[in-house]
């Protein structure tokens, strides 16, 4: 089991990258997000993905026209290919550091992958940090996993869970079942999507 000191450390998920252990990527974007983003009109939307991995999500998004993309990731060698990969592209902005000591105002925030990173204890931290980083209005939304792992991460949990833990920031747009997942997430994914309350 990793120790949650390590989970928010950056040398750990430094080596993640560097010895290319990331059996949590999926290798392109997540079908049901990309078709989420295909809802999306306001190519002027400012967009976060917090613990944004290879950033497959801002790729698509990028080559969907949209103009304000913001990725953040607390591995270096990560972000220093992402750099190398968007490279020269005016409409997104890469971030090195700690999602909970960012600061700035979105539109939206895609969550995928970060949330079920994050050891267990720090999901009302979450909640909080992205209710103050979201503009009035603003909606977070993605994939949380609905089901539980041995060890961690990723740390599972359920949708009456993640009702509980979002009720008081958030209200509830959308909260259910995948029936796009990618084969080996099947029936293991929630797509949210959650309003700020102001």
């Amino acid at each position: 089991m990793i120790s949650s000191e390590d989970l928010l450390n950056q040398e750990y998920w430094d080596t993640q990258y560097k010895a290319n252990t990331t059996g949590w990527d999926l290798g392109n974007v997540s079908p049901p997000i990309k078709a989420y983003i295909d809802t999306l009109e306001d190519k002027n939307t400012s967009i976060l993905i917090p613990g944004c991995g290879n950033s497959y999500e801002a790729e698509y998004l990028l080559n969907q026209g949209f103009t304000n993309v913001t990725v953040i990731d607390i591995a270096p060698t990560l972000v220093e290919n992402l750099c190398h990969k968007f490279e020269n592209n005016p409409n997104i902005a890469i971030v090195l550091g700690d999602f909970f000591e960012h600061e700035g105002k979105y539109d939206l925030i895609i969550e995928q992958t970060f949330f079920c990173a994050l050891p267990p204890t720090m999901r009302q931290q979450y909640v909080v940090k992205m209710h103050q980083i979201l503009s009035e209005n603003g909606k977070l939304a993605g994939l949380l996993f609905n089901r539980l792992f041995e060890g961690g991460p990723p740390f599972g949990g359920s949708q009456a869970e993640y009702e509980l833990l979002f009720a008081d920031k958030f209200d509830f747009l959308k909260m259910e079942l995948c029936t796009n997942s990618m084969i080996k997430r099947a029936n293991t994914e929630l797509f949210i999507e959650l309003q700020k309350i102001n």
